[in-house]
């Protein structure tokens, strides 16, 4: 075999040349993303949630979802989604943008230095998937992940509550008042903010009621909004009721 090998060594070579040639002509023939290699093997979550997915784009499903500075394995990088393994040995996609490479690691931290802290705050089943339906439509239309922000989520959490304790359904709080005023008295500071509320039995019903509207919409997809709070709490009267803060800062 090693004599077989040797003898035809130059053939080999072609071939293999020849292969990789038309894997690139069929790729671009049938509009298909090139393969390229990754350099590093090992990257970092750079953001609270990604989805994990089966296949280099958004209409593929989510086979898990990823947690800020959890590490994954890179095997190579398919259009803008990076190939890669999961710590439960599972193999999908993710977009490159949320996950930093092992020589970026030490710029990402020290730039955060100077970025306000986001908190790896533990959500709700409920407010975890409404968070990802929000992002993905965020992603579907070239703006940013919302991360969610630790005092936002308590601000949201009071509102949620009063909401079902107090019997009403309003963006002014009879116990806190605007939205506006309960960031100013949890000393949040903004440069714009707004609130999205809801009643619903189910998380994506409410989220296609939400898209359906042209103002709630607009929260969602603002490119002014950086900063979330979300709060999911049981309602007798809807079944759950749902507060989202948007802040951009």
């Amino acid at each position: 075999m090693k004599d077989f090998l040797l003898k035809n060594k130059v053939t080999i070579i072609l071939c293999s040349v020849i292969l990789i040639l038309l894997i690139g002509i069929f790729a671009k023939s049938f509009g298909m993303d090139a393969y390229e290699s990754v350099e590093h093997s090992l990257g970092i979550v750079n953001t609270d949630y990604l989805n994990m997915r089966s296949g280099a784009g958004i209409d593929f499903t989510s086979i898990d979802l990823l947690n800020r500075n959890e590490y994954v394995r890179i095997f190579g990088k398919i259009g803008d989604w990076y190939i890669i393994q999961n710590e439960e040995n599972q193999i999908g996609t993710a977009h490159s943008k949320y996950i930093n490479l092992a020589d970026e690691q030490k710029a990402a931290t020290t730039n955060s230095e100077n970025i306000e802290s986001v908190s790896t705050v533990n959500l709700t089943s409920d407010e975890t998937t409404l968070l990802s339906i929000i992002n993905e439509e965020r992603t579907k239309n070239n703006l940013p992940h919302l991360e969610i922000d630790e005092s936002l989520q308590n601000v949201a959490k009071l509102k949620a509550n009063d909401l079902v304790q107090n019997n009403y359904f309003s963006h002014i709080s009879p116990t806190y008042g605007t939205p506006f005023e309960m960031l100013k008295s949890n000393n949040i500071s903004y440069k714009t903010a707004s609130e999205n509320i809801a009643g619903n039995s189910d998380i994506k019903s409410a989220f296609d009621a939400w898209i359906s509207s042209e103002s709630h919409k607009a929260n969602i997809l603002s490119n002014e909004y950086n900063y979330t709070g979300i709060a999911v709490v049981d309602s007798i009267a809807y079944g759950k009721v749902i507060v989202e803060l948007f802040v951009g800062k």
